[in-house]
């Protein structure tokens, strides 16, 4: 994803506006990571819901790699 030490990149995929967090710490065991679709992340804080989307470019970038994209906007209600 070519973010690490590219401040652009960063900024593009990030975000301040955002409701609700949760401290994921048993990705594999934890109910709220499975309800949030999380339990196959590493431990950390993710947002429940955010404020826009990633840009086009990394949401093909993420398909290419076989990484399927779900928005936290709830633009995506499956």
């Amino acid at each position: 994803m070519q973010m690490k030490m590219n401040s652009d990149r960063i900024a593009s995929c990030t975000t301040t506006y955002f409701d609700g967090v949760i401290a994921v710490v048993d990705p594999e065991n934890s109910w709220v990571a499975r309800w949030q679709r999380t339990s196959k992340y590493v431990r950390g804080m993710y947002a429940v819901r955010v404020k826009g989307r990633i840009p086009e470019d990394v949401e093909a970038e993420l398909e290419s790699r076989g990484i399927k994209y779900r928005p936290r906007d709830q633009t995506d209600q499956d």
